[in-house]
């Protein structure tokens, strides 16, 4: 019975030590915690000014780099390429840095980026593809920024730019396209701006009854006679098909391509003028239906 008592008297004791220790415990921590909260403080601002450095360099390395670019007359899509590509990188080793500052282990962290490098490129593959196809785009320059393109899928315009992962066209609309490096690099392209001149075909229907001779000598002297049409080269005329309701002619000339496209407009409409001087109709599309009466 005494053995019990001492055993309850010494769990008691041993309870009050703990609660005083708990007590000691939680008082140094209050104690500690303006210190602490002033280093993490002083920490946070050091980032903040690091950051604000580190971006301001950044800013200061690109505007160097542009301007030595433009010294040694770099392509443009090339120059804008590689300075997207050297901020990416530059903002990368800056967030290294800070994290660095914190304590984090930089090798531990590109250790773990490298192990998640495996799935991260299977998610973002297409990404890839699309980088692969800029830096093929930028070796091989199948076009360059101030060209006219047209790719297989049907999206054409003169090229703004080319990015880490997207090219930008401006259509004559002024409309902005932007497609991805990867299919660029993977498709067929048609580059009109390779050489000075660019050929046009406009192809005008004509009724079955009109001369096809009269018409041809009429449009022909439409393309003699338009500013736009480069006289030196080829200029024909031709029956182009034999449609259900008009006889197509086409008028095929070559224009410089700064002017192609006020060129063919002004021969549109130079040509429908024409046709109606000389009494040459433009027929509508039409159908000839026979109607046959059953007798009983």
């Amino acid at each position: 019975m005494e053995e019990q008592v001492v055993e309850e008297q010494i769990r008691e004791i041993e309870y009050i030590a703990s609660d005083e220790l708990n007590v000691g415990l939680i008082e140094r921590y209050l104690q500690e915690l303006p210190e602490k909260l002033l280093r993490l403080g002083v920490r946070v601002l050091m980032a903040l000014v690091v950051l604000f450095i580190g971006i301001q360099l950044i800013k200061l390395i690109r505007r160097i780099m542009r301007k030595a670019f433009a010294r040694r007359n770099v392509d443009v899509g090339v120059s804008r390429f590689l300075d997207s590509l050297v901020k990416a990188v530059l903002y990368i080793l800056l967030l290294f840095t800070i994290a660095s500052y914190f304590g984090l282990d930089a090798a531990s962290v590109v250790a773990l980026v490298g192990s998640a490098g495996v799935a991260i490129g299977l998610a973002v593959q297409g990404s890839l593809s699309n980088f692969a196809g800029g830096v093929l785009i930028l070796l091989l320059k199948p076009f360059k920024v101030g060209d006219y393109i047209r790719d297989a899928a049907g999206n054409e315009g003169t090229v703004e730019e080319v990015q880490l992962f997207y090219t930008k066209l401006i259509t004559p609309d002024r409309h902005i396209v932007v497609v991805p490096n990867g299919t660029l690099a993977n498709s067929n392209i048609l580059n009109m701006s390779t050489t000075e001149d660019r050929r046009m075909d406009i192809k005008i229907g004509i009724s079955y009854e009109a001369d096809i001779r009269r018409a041809k000598e009429v449009l022909l002297s439409v393309l003699n006679a338009d500013q736009g049409v480069l006289q030196e080269q080829e200029k024909r005329v031709f029956v182009d098909e034999l449609a259900d309701s008009s006889v197509v002619l086409c008028l095929r000339c070559y224009s410089r391509n700064e002017v192609f496209w006020e060129t063919k407009w002004r021969l549109l409409e130079a040509t429908k003028y024409a046709l109606d001087e000389a009494g040459i109709p433009i027929p509508y599309p039409q159908m000839d239906v026979h109607l046959q009466k059953n007798e009983k």
